[in-house]
């Protein structure tokens, strides 16, 4: 007698059926329902803020695609964290003009002060901390960036202190500079 399979539980999707209609909404804009893999991406890290394994793999069969393709576009680029980050995300420069200025030291002081290392979240899920290669403001140099649009620079101890203190304040719509 040939054993039965088991029982798998049932999947709980994470994404919404609002986020796959836009995702399908991408469609008539690209060539392929491949093409629309990045932009889908975008989509799951603006809804979820990271894109976990089971999104790829939702992303896939949406697009009709592999899991591993989605993968593969997704580990290409730095933007999409598989774990949950912060309220606010920011990205501190150590491109050569920042690193010149002390970018790499702001960097470590940021991290020591939170108690993290670059690439991680606080323990209170409020701040992500990560370097960059280059922010493009080298004007501001050393500079850093937050995924809500502010821009801080130029940076010493004392500002990168103050900018850590807004930041933990949460996002802003109007972004001052420090």
């Amino acid at each position: 007698m040939p054993a039965e399979a088991p029982i798998q539980p049932p999947r709980i999707a994470i994404l919404t059926d609002p986020l796959k209609e836009k995702i399908r909404a991408l469609f008539p804009r690209y060539p392929s329902k491949r093409a629309a893999t990045l932009p889908a991406l975008h989509m799951v890290h603006a809804h979820l803020r990271c894109v976990p394994l089971q999104a790829m793999s939702e992303i896939a069969e949406i697009l009709e695609i592999t899991p591993a393709e989605v993968h593969d576009t997704m580990s290409f680029y730095g933007f999409f964290p598989q774990a949950p980050l912060g309220d606010v995300r920011v990205w501190m420069c150590r491109s050569i003009s920042c690193m010149l200025r002390g970018g790499d030291e702001l960097l470590e002081h940021a991290c020591d002060r939170l108690g993290i290392e670059s690439g991680q979240t606080t323990a209170d899920g409020k701040l992500t901390v990560e370097f960059a290669e280059c922010l493009g403001i080298c004007d501001f140099a050393p500079a850093a960036l937050a995924d809500d649009g502010r821009v801080f620079g130029p940076l010493d101890g004392p500002k990168v202190d103050a900018m850590l203190d807004e930041l933990k304040r949460g996002r802003r719509d109007d972004p001052p500079r420090v």
